[in-house]
């Protein structure tokens, strides 16, 4: 890889102590950049030893998020809610995108890799991918060179999907299917996705692209391939999607977690996890799945405490 097609003096990856960014950001120093993050929970374990140095991700300050960026030159940019919690809303998370790309543009950052979702829509009726495009439609606005990377599901050793249906089949004797569980996934190994948003980072090109595994599962055969790895057998409930909702939500209490909102069940079977687009990533979930079936889904993966804790 050239890196004198990113001159500057170093790259910036928001959320580098999370899980697709860490990721990234290991990509970046292997190829010799340096690396600086922009993170909401500057005080975590740092899992670089200060090889990347940090600074906060306060959307409230733009000239300190520009400064922050100044001499970057690509922005790799991993910033979303999974869902709302508090007071941070999907249209707040839209805003706080909108105030990065204006820092970036003012601070004379080179280029942003952006993580989207596979099939946003302006008119999706779901926030999660409705507030997804109009990030993209942003960018696309903003005059900055970009890539656009559209994921589905991201598995790898810190995933959340992924590990917690392994917790779920390994803990309770039937696994409930909204409805008929025939809708799609496509899952992207970690790594590959990070070569991927690495590869685009040097790029010049403006793109946008699907990022998806070579495998397409039912939701059921998934569930059903999770408990076959860790040795557990997958006794199927098919219930209204509603009502699987609500359990989640009682089990979410003593987790002290949301386990699965009424909008990603509504994804998931609007069959928007998939793509039209030639595979991007190579590893197979089913390889990855029996090479590390002794520890996935050993304990249960909290989005609230990795981010808002």
């Amino acid at each position: 890889m050239n890196n004198d097609a990113n001159p500057q003096n170093f790259d910036v990856v928001t959320g580098a102590f999370s899980c697709t960014g860490k990721y990234i950001a290991r990509r970046l120093l292997a190829t010799g950049r340096k690396v600086k993050t922009l993170t909401g929970h500057p005080n975590r374990p740092d899992p670089f030893e200060g090889k990347v140095s940090v600074a906060p991700l306060d959307f409230s300050r733009p000239e300190e998020l520009a400064s922050n960026l100044h001499g970057a030159g690509t922005l790799y940019n991993t910033y979303w809610i999974r869902f709302a919690h508090g007071s941070l809303t999907y249209p707040d998370a839209v805003a706080n995108s909108q105030a990065l790309f204006r820092a970036a543009r003012a601070a004379g950052v080179r280029r942003i890799v952006h993580v989207s979702i596979a099939n946003p829509s302006l008119d999706s009726p779901l926030p999660y991918y409705s507030g997804k495009a109009r990030v993209e439609e942003a960018l696309v606005a903003s005059g900055l060179s970009y890539a656009i990377l559209r994921p589905t599901v991201i598995f790898g050793d810190e995933d959340i999907l992924i590990n917690n249906i392994a917790w779920l089949v390994r803990r309770f004797p039937v696994f409930a299917i909204p409805g008929k569980g025939g809708y799609r996934l496509q899952p992207i190994f970690v790594e590959d996705f990070s070569e991927l948003a690495v590869r685009a980072g040097f790029g010049g090109e403006n793109t946008v692209a699907d990022a998806v595994g070579p495998e397409t599962y039912t939701f059921e055969d998934l569930v059903q391939l999770v408990a076959s790895a860790v040795g557990r057998r997958a006794r199927f409930v098919h219930m209204n999607p509603w009502l699987v909702h609500a359990a989640c939500s009682l089990l979410s209490v003593p987790l002290r977690d949301v386990l699965l909102t009424r909008e990603e069940i509504e994804g998931l079977m609007a069959d928007l996890l998939v793509s039209r687009q030639a595979p991007a990533g190579r590893t197979r979930l089913n390889d990855w799945l029996f090479r590390n079936s002794s520890r996935v889904g050993t304990s249960y993966a909290s989005e609230l405490e990795r981010h808002y804790r």
